[in-house]
């Protein structure tokens, strides 16, 4: 947290000494010199006042000066001697008293009554004339205000400091240890998405990928359950054949045997289907209703019947992974829907293109759609071959779904039946727009 707070604090720092500075070069500096300046000028003129003034009346008017501007006035008699260091403001009032006088000026400050009083002999009449101040009357300390704000701006600066290192060090050791479980093998706990927003974004997108490592271990070790079961079907029965081809040849055993080959062939390749699914396929422009009406074509006769616009609908799509999709949902819903039609919908809501595979076969109930997206889960829970495949259709179309960001619903149909929606991402709009 150091490493952070370092370079915070000497921020704040310097942040504080330049705002101390223009504060009082900018503000309080040319605030204290018109103060000054004013100042000045009426002790001069008190001064001068004094000596025109008939002998009788020099009194009240003295009191009055005192009343009013807590200024005195006394005859010039011995200086008092200095009192050594003063503030600025004393410095900028005898430059201002200097410039109005014509002579150099030296305030002089002596104990009065308890308190400190500033003098300034003056040129009044012919002679001169003491005319002072007490300290309070100023009421300013810009030496000590600067001290203040400064002292006070490096404290807060360090409290924020501490604050802000230990904000954005926290998530990030938070990351670093779960970052050493997965390197390790394992899968870390979800981080907390708050903080600053590239701390959560970065928090989220780290629990994204925690959760796919998750789902990518899973999918593993289904794969190899479901691999190992349902490869032992085939495997035993070409032991079986194998050994009646040893007693006695014959075309229904070599028959057999190629049947149990192209069936594990199958479930290999199905596997390796959902194993690419995670690689992203680079888009290009496509005509999805000239799609459709092509896979449509290449299925059984009077199987599918196409609901497609009048006009050609072109996205940008990764055509390879979409016709992959389209085909497993497809393939599902001539397999289940028995012996009905299947309609291929493609249709446009908001700009979003969404493609329509619906069957009239037993559907799928509400509480067990998302298990069905899972490997080598069937409808079916015999898992024959003559009633389903191998449970890896809708795992892949999920699997491709996400990675090119589109989303697939299943839904219930009125009258029964499975309604498989996929929607495409829409399309990004025009520069300028």
């Amino acid at each position: 947290m150091r490493f952070i707070a370092r370079p915070l604090a000497m921020a704040f720092i310097l942040f504080e000494l330049l705002t101390a500075v223009a504060v009082v070069v900018f503000l309080m500096g040319p605030m204290a010199q018109g103060s000054a300046e004013r100042l000045a000028g009426l002790m001069v003129l008190s001064a001068q006042t004094w000596s025109e003034l008939p002998p009788e009346t020099r009194a009240d008017f003295e009191l009055e000066l005192a009343r009013t501007h807590w200024l005195s006035l006394r005859e010039a008699g011995t200086a008092p001697p200095a009192m050594g260091w003063h503030g600025f403001y004393v410095h900028f009032l005898e430059r201002a008293l200097a410039a109005k006088t014509g002579s150099e000026q030296h305030l002089r400050g002596e104990w009065r009554d308890g308190e400190i009083w500033w003098w300034a002999r003056l040129p009044s009449g012919d002679g001169w004339i003491d005319v002072g101040f007490p300290a309070w009357r100023i009421g300013t300390h810009p030496l000590m205000a600067f001290l203040f704000t400064l002292g006070g701006g490096l404290l807060l600066a360090l409290v924020a400091t501490l604050w802000l290192a230990r904000r954005i060090a926290a998530p990030l050791a938070q990351m670093e240890r779960a970052t050493a479980v997965v390197g390790r093998g394992e899968i870390p706990a979800t981080l907390p998405e708050a903080g600053p927003r590239e701390l959560a974004t970065l928090a989220a997108r780290f629990n994204l990928m925690a959760r796919q490592v998750r789902e990518l271990l899973a999918v593993r070790t289904t794969l190899m359950a479901g691999i190992s079961h349902d490869l032992r079907t085939p495997l035993a029965r070409m032991r079986l054949a194998l050994a009646l081809l040893a007693e006695r040849p014959t075309p229904r055993l070599i028959a057999r045997l190629e049947a149990d080959i192209a069936e594990m062939d199958q479930l290999i390749g199905r596997v390796l289907d959902l194993a690419r699914g995670l690689e992203a396929e680079a888009p290009v422009e496509l005509d999805l209703r000239a799609l459709l009406a092509e896979l449509a074509e290449a299925a059984p006769a009077n199987r599918v019947r196409c609901t497609l616009p009048a006009a050609p609908l072109v996205r940008s799509v990764p055509p390879l992974a979409l016709r992959r999709v389209i085909e497993n949902l497809l393939e599902n819903a001539l397999r289940y829907g028995q012996v009905q039609p299947v309609d291929l919908v493609l249709a446009v809501s908001a700009g979003q293109a969404r493609v329509g595979v619906l069957d009239r076969g037993p559907g799928i109930p509400p509480d067990q759609v998302e298990a069905m997206f899972q490997p080598f889960q069937r409808g079916d829970a015999s898992r024959s071959p003559l009633t389903g495949g191998a449970g890896l259709g809708l795992a892949i179309v999920r699997q491709l779904a996400e990675t090119h960001g589109w989303q697939v619903q299943l839904q219930s149909r009125e009258n029964g039946g499975l309604a498989a929606w996929l929607l495409l991402a829409p399309p990004l709009p025009a520069a300028g727009s």
